[in-house]
């Protein structure tokens, strides 16, 4: 490209940006006004190239080189090619964040795209997953990941260079790290080094063979070591636990005692400097990444319910706008298979509605001659839903109905942007919102007597009413309905979606508010490959099912939960791994594929014990006939790789037992994961 093409494009990319410099500014006021707070967003104008290219490197312009971000790339291209899909955006989580907007949307896109920004850069910024990343560090405001990263590329790529490095090894290494990424503990703050203890009085391998090569006689071993130390170059038995409980930060573990294969040794020696170095920087960005990947529904679920609440509920998309926002959210909801936005979203929106809706039944069941028994009986729940509209000088404010809005409770009003609205300052008209207040705004925008959510008071159960009155105190009675319904507190719901946003992650999410009524009202089942039939068939739509099934796909990323058992396994040096089974077997062929890589990191053989099940095929021509499923065996695995050779042996019920869980470990609450 030439000098003056250059200069012509970034002006024209300046023009673009200038086109958005109010809609930036405005959606941080209407986000901040909203209750958000979040970082700083710094915004940029890209083309579709070069959003291919970031959504490849995971939202940062540098990134070391591998052959991944090539792949990565060419899949997104042919997915916007082909496939229909196309990028609106990309964030990263970094304090400021980086948002890059693709220049050929609309202004209607963009500005979604602004709004949803600020909603995950607030996620970002408040949720403590993503404070593990930066708690154990000196500054722990700043994330600072775009810095992180280049320091990363910048030493690969050094390597690579170094005439005395083979480029190839090193590619190869980061290939084998990357095997492990997801081998971390994510339940920890990172530290950039952990340590992990090895076997009390550890001996040097290198030492032990030169002082075997010099055969030396028991006496003279005697008088030179004591003879714990002589027990251990014998290759008698090590006591203790190495390490003493299981390790589930399996790059930190290979890092500290692992060694490279050296094929003509035909053993384990010393890594290089280099190579310890990639370990580390491959473990800080495995660590940087978890919380993205441990908040996907809760934070794609924040970012298109305030997206939606700025967009259409406070017209941030103007009248001619509106339609193709529509379109914009209706593709982005109703893509196809696990959904995390549409999932998010409707889980976010049903814990304002039942934090909104047991406010409600708390006051009206305070009410002289109401209980939770005859509730249903002798309240109108259409007078209940006309009594909490909010009243027109707040649904409807315009320069005509600047007075009305200053008869309006106190706390609803923004007096000084009122007065300013009145001196003109002010375009009211286009943003209403800015002479109300966050408590003003929570009850403009109360979610009981929105239009899809009007029946949402009238559905509540018998059961959900009793465990309402029965723990109710008697020291707040109201003469009736309207005295009750005046003290409702209208910011209840959104209070409680900050309360959630800060201490949550996807599993603890779904956890707590997948109920039978949210699955009942969305309609989600599980569904099963069935052996009889060959085909898949749904199998449940119980809460306790869905449940299952879906924090199956979240805990530990989705993937199998592996640790570090044994790091001197058979008193051998060779690693012992342990699936800890959920009763979703492994892939075994991946499996086998996977402790190739370790063994590169470790240097000596990798075991790993799993269970498996295994169905006679006998039993399965039997359950055809009778049209049922086959009953399978729980079968306990140890698969050992040496180098060369790959082993798989069925290995006694009680080696495996204590891999076993009795139910899928997914119940442990934030406030231990995080203590």
């Amino acid at each position: 490209m030439s000098k003056r093409n250059s200069n012509a494009d970034r002006f024209r990319k300046q023009a673009i940006a200038g086109e958005l410099e109010e809609p930036v500014e405005e959606a941080r006021n209407l986000a901040e006004k909203l209750g958000l707070e979040p970082y700083p967003v710094k915004y940029w104008i890209i083309d579709y190239d070069e959003m291919n290219e970031l959504i490849a490197y995971g939202g940062f312009q540098s990134r070391y080189p591998h052959w991944r971000w090539g792949m990565q790339y060419d899949k997104q291209q042919k997915q916007g090619q082909y496939g229909g899909g196309k990028a609106f955006e990309i964030v990263n989580n970094d304090n400021p964040a980086h948002a890059f907007l693709q220049e050929s949307n609309t202004v209607a896109d963009q500005k979604a795209v602004i709004t949803h920004v600020e909603a995950h850069s607030d996620f970002f910024a408040n949720n403590d997953w993503f404070g593990m990343f930066t708690g154990g560090q000196a500054d722990e405001d700043q994330v600072n990941a775009a810095a992180m990263l280049e320091r990363h590329a910048r030493a690969i790529d050094e390597y690579m260079s170094d005439p005395d490095i083979d480029r190839a090894e090193v590619e190869k290494w980061i290939d084998h790290c990357l095997s492990l990424e997801d081998n971390i503990d994510q339940h920890q703050v990172f530290t950039r080094r952990l340590d992990v203890d090895g076997p009390a009085g550890e001996i040097d391998e290198d030492l032990a063979e030169k002082l075997d090569e010099l055969d030396l006689s028991d006496e003279i071993k005697g008088e030179v070591f004591d003879a714990e130390w002589v027990e251990k170059l014998e290759g008698e038995e090590i006591t203790g636990s190495f390490p003493e409980e299981p390790q589930k930060d399996l790059l930190a573990f290979v890092r500290e005692h692992g060694k490279q294969y050296d094929a003509e040794a035909g053993r384990g020696v010393e890594m290089e400097e280099w190579q310890r170095d990639i370990l580390d920087m491959m473990r800080a960005e495995a660590y940087y990444f978890a919380a993205q990947k441990m908040t996907k529904v809760m934070n794609e679920g924040w970012a298109a319910y305030w997206e939606s609440t700025m967009m259409t509920d406070e017209a941030f998309a103007g009248d001619d706008e509106f339609l193709n926002y529509a379109d914009h959210m209706a593709k982005v909801l109703a893509s196809g298979g696990l959904n995390p936005y549409s999932l998010g979203m409707e889980l976010w929106e049903y814990v304002e509605n039942t934090t909104n809706r047991q406010e409600v039944l708390e006051a009206l069941l305070r009410v002289e001659g109401v209980s939770w028994r005859n509730l249903t009986d002798v309240v109108d729940f259409d007078d209940v839903l006309e009594t909490l509209e909010p009243p027109a000088a707040l649904e409807t404010i315009s320069p005509d109905t600047l007075d009305d809005v200053a008869t309006l409770p106190d706390e609803w009003v923004d007096h000084e942007a009122l007065e300013r609205a009145h001196e003109g300052e002010i375009d009211v008209e286009k943003y209403p919102w800015k002479v109300l207040t966050y408590e003003g705004l929570a009850r403009r925008h109360y979610s009981l007597v929105k239009r899809q959510h009007r029946g949402f008071l009238k559905r509540v159960s018998q059961n959900d009413l009793e465990r309402i009155g029965r723990y109710l105190f008697d020291d707040a009675r109201y003469d009736s309905v309207d005295e009750a319904l005046a003290d409702i507190d209208y910011t209840a719901g959104w209070d409680r979606l900050f309360d959630v946003r800060e201490s949550h992650n996807d599993v603890t999410f779904l956890d707590e508010f997948l109920t039978q009524e949210f699955i009942t009202e969305n309609n989600y089942f599980t569904y099963e490959h069935s052996q009889a039939t060959g085909q898949f068939h749904v199998a449940s739509d119980a809460a306790a099912d869905v449940k299952k099934k879906l924090l199956l796909q979240f805990t530990n990323f989705g993937k199998p939960t592996i640790a570090v058992y044994d790091g001197n396994y058979n008193n051998a040096n060779e690693l012992l791994l342990g699936h800890q089974y959920n009763g979703v077997m492994l892939d075994l062929g991946q499996a086998k594929e996977t402790l190739k890589r370790i063994f590169e990191l470790w240097g000596r053989p990798v075991n790993l014990l799993t269970i498996v099940k295994e169905v006679d095929e006998h039993d399965i021509e039997v359950a055809k006939r009778r049209n049922r499923e086959p009953d399978a065996e729980e079968q306990g695995k140890l698969i050992r790789y040496d180098g060369q050779t790959m082993t798989t042996e069925d290995v006694p019920w009680e080696e495996v037992e204590h891999l076993a869980a009795d139910d899928v470990d997914y119940d442990t609450k934030p406030d231990e994961w995080l203590a």
